[in-house]
Order: C-alpha cells, then structure tokens, then sequence
C-alpha cells in the first residue's frame, strides 16, 4: 500500500520481505524473446545490504543494464561518492560485465515531467563517472523511459518528443534506436572459448519433484551436453548431466545460461558459488 511506482516490481520481486519494503533483495530470473535473441533478465538488487546477491547475478550477465532514476534527489542520492549508482556500475565492470545500457527511469517525476534539461543532466553525469571506471560512453546506449506510463519501453513515447533516440559506436557495428528494447536487441552476443575445458560458475540450485536437481548457471567455457560427466569443486562431488536447457530444450550449452538436470547428486552439494567442470578434466589435474 502507499508503494504505486512499485506497482510492477512484484512481477520479478517474489519474496514477501521484497514486496513489503519495496527493494529487491534476492536476484531473480525472467526470460523473454525479441527480435533477435532469447533474453533472460536477471533482476539484481542495488540496496548495499544485499550487494553480495547483486554480484551473484552480475557476474552472470553478457550486459548490464544500469537503472538510474529521475526524481528530484533520487539521482544525486544515487550517484554521490558513496551512491550505489557508481557501485553498481563499478562492480558490473569489474566483473567482468563490458557492455552497458543506461536506462533513466521516472522521467514522469522530473521537474516539470519529461524534462530534457534533466535528463541531459543525469546523461552527462554518468557518462562522465562511467567513463572514469572504462566504460566508453560511446558504446552505451541511454534511453529515457517510464515503466510506470511505458515510455520508450516497448515504443517511443509521446511525452518525450525531444528525445531523437540513442546511438552507439563500436568497432563490431553501430546501433541506434529509440526505446529500451531497441537498446537490448542490439547487445553483441558474447563468445567463449569453446575449446578448453568446461567451467561452469553456479548461480543458482533448484530441486524440482519429479524431475531432480537443476543448477543455474553460465557457461564461460567448453562445452556441457546431456551424458557428460561433471565434478563439482571445491566438494569433488561427480555426476551426469541429464539434459541442458535455455529457454528450451538443447544438445549442448556453449555459452550464456545454462540449465541442467543432474542426476542423484545433493542440492548442498552443488550449491550457487560452486563451479562445474568435466571430470575428465578434474581427473587429468590430480
């Protein structure tokens, strides 16, 4: 109650604590299709008490997508020395997370509404403190939205006929736009070393009835495929994988999130923070 702008945050905040304090606590997955490829968002927190989970799901992403809000105070707030805009920003890169969309939210809560003045504020702000940590602010696309009213979401908003759309310049192609899922499809799909051994960062373990244990996780490289034989480290638990699955059914998982079904093998043994390999591989190194 008293929460409206949080209206929508209950589709990916699904823990009673999170809906009732208003803030994301735990990561959470959401998967959807556009043009181009398969998405899953992985929904972070930003509240500093929760940032170890917030870096369990960053270090999952191929790009981060960095929310910033508009309101009067909210911005200043959040980009101030010790803001948790600049800590977010400065973790996803640290972790390894090179592509970044910057996302300006409540823009229906600038002073006046849909303010340009404001955003080109905000716009240069981060593009100066990104930069800082070695994003290239040319590379990033910024998009003015509102998820409350959906502008620029899924269509270009009325409300801000200012806004002539975004542009980024690359040495793997130019992109340009004008809405955030625009910004999405034109995120460069990531590559990883199909060659070397399989190594598997779990984010995430789920013991479903019926069909047993499921790690989530990404693949950062080699290959997992269903029949392979897996050890999990540092426990040395080994195991074999029933069936990969992104989204959908696949023969094998070369990269982005993986989910796979394992057959007997405790959820305590193969819990998020633990990583994957082959064991034949694990063999070799003993």
């Amino acid at each position: 109650m008293g929460k409206g702008s949080l209206k929508y945050a209950s589709v990916l905040d699904k823990l009673k604590a999170e809906r009732e304090r208003g803030i994301t606590i735990d990561i959470s997955l959401w998967k959807f299709e556009n043009s181009k490829y398969y998405v899953t968002i992985i929904d972070a927190p930003g509240h500093r008490d929760f940032i170890k989970n917030m870096i369990r799901g960053t270090s999952q992403a191929d790009c981060a997508v960095l929310i910033v809000a508009a309101g009067v105070g909210e911005f200043e707030a959040g980009i101030s020395k010790n803001g948790q805009t600049r800590e977010c920003a400065l973790l996803a890169y640290t972790l390894g997370v090179k592509q970044l969309i910057v996302a300006v939210k409540k823009m229906d809560f600038t002073e006046p509404p849909y303010s340009q003045k404001r955003y080109k504020e905000i716009v240069q702000e981060v593009s100066t403190y990104i930069k800082k940590i070695s994003y290239n602010p040319d590379t990033v696309a910024c998009v003015p939205i509102s998820g409350w009213n959906d502008d620029n979401m899924l269509e270009p908003s009325a409300n801000m006929p200012w806004f002539k759309g975004w542009k980024v310049t690359r040495k793997d192609g130019n992109a340009s736009g004008t809405t955030l899922l625009e910004a999405l499809d034109c995120i460069l799909p990531p590559t990883h070393p199909i060659d070397k051994p399989l190594h598997l960062p779990l984010q995430d373990i789920y013991k479903i009835g019926g069909i047993g244990t499921v790690p989530v996780g990404r693949v950062e490289t080699g290959v997992l495929k269903p029949g392979m034989v897996v050890t999990f480290a540092p426990v040395n638990v080994t195991t074999e994988v029933k069936s990969v699955e992104m989204h959908h059914a696949v023969r094998d998982m070369r990269q982005t999130v993986a989910v796979g079904v394992i057959k007997a093998v405790d959820k305590e043994a193969t819990g998020a923070g633990k990583v994957t390999k082959s064991a034949q591989k694990a063999q070799k190194a003993k």
